[in-house]
């Protein structure tokens, strides 16, 4: 079975940061995604879709001090569903993305961004740069497809 949550977004909020009574660090941002389409008579629409981010412990501190409203980012997760009680004792659902991976694309209006940013969870395979070429390896124009 498979689990897996990839999204490109802008972030809406700057993160915001929780450092728990046990030492575990929690952040949270929301990414919005969008999508533009023709409607019937041919003209653009956008719609916009709003997702809530985890990220724990060293991915946390990462997203505090390198993550601003408004950057492009890429993020790797799983989505997770949680139940909780309100004030007035109503039952609440969220569901949120926890990821175990993200990369900051910079701003768009942005034309000399720096490196990007990579921050990721133990165990989890970062993604490959494009910029990471080996000598022994071919130059990123000549891949066979």
């Amino acid at each position: 079975m498979v689990n897996r949550v990839i999204l490109i977004g802008n972030l809406g909020k700057d993160p915001e940061v929780r450092r728990l009574e046990n030492g575990a660090v929690v952040a949270k941002f929301t990414l919005a995604t969008n999508e533009s389409y023709k409607d019937r008579e041919g003209n653009w629409q956008t719609t916009t879709e709003w997702h809530e981010i985890v990220v724990w412990r060293q991915l946390a501190e990462r997203a505090e001090s390198s993550l601003k409203k408004g950057m492009s980012v890429y993020v790797e997760g799983k989505l997770t569903h949680r139940t909780w009680q309100d004030q007035d004792g109503n039952s609440r659902r969220t569901t949120e993305v926890v990821a175990n991976y993200f990369r900051s694309l910079g701003k768009r209006e942005d034309a000399y961004t720096p490196q990007p940013q990579v921050a990721t969870v133990e165990g989890a395979a970062p993604m490959p740069d494009q910029n990471d070429v080996n000598s022994n390896d071919a130059p990123a124009d000549d891949l066979p497809f």
